[in-house]
């Protein structure tokens, strides 16, 4: 069963690995172009590539203006998921309290109580 276990883990492992890896490989080379096209000589290019040259610096701008909200809703959600999960951590503690009680009473009575 063990066996079993450490298989599923490594194989998790290699699949996070390996979108990790996927996700720097698009991550550099996208952001290596997009610092490319702004390191542009503006000045020596013929007027339409100069217009070509803005669209596009606005269609990188939009999509990563859309990225950026998308990641900050996702942090949100993931924000208002740890409030939750530590209002439940205090909402079972005294559950976890009671059960302690119970475990010291029950030690109590088993280790000093002799009839």
């Amino acid at each position: 069963m063990d066996q079993f276990i450490d298989m599923i883990a490594k194989f998790l492992k290699m699949g996070i690995d390996a979108i990790l890896k996927f996700i720097e490989f698009v991550w550099s080379w996208s952001f290596g172009n997009i610092v490319k096209i702004f390191q542009s000589d503006w000045q020596s290019l013929p007027i339409w590539k100069i217009v070509l040259l803005a669209i596009i610096v606005i269609a990188i701008v939009y999509v990563l203006y859309k990225a950026i909200i998308q990641l900050w809703k996702a942090a949100a959600e993931i924000l208002h998921a740890f409030i939750a999960l530590l209002g439940v951590f205090v909402t079972i503690l005294p559950h976890i309290l009671i059960a302690g009680v119970i475990a010291a009473a029950g030690s109590y009575a088993i280790q000093n109580i002799n009839i």
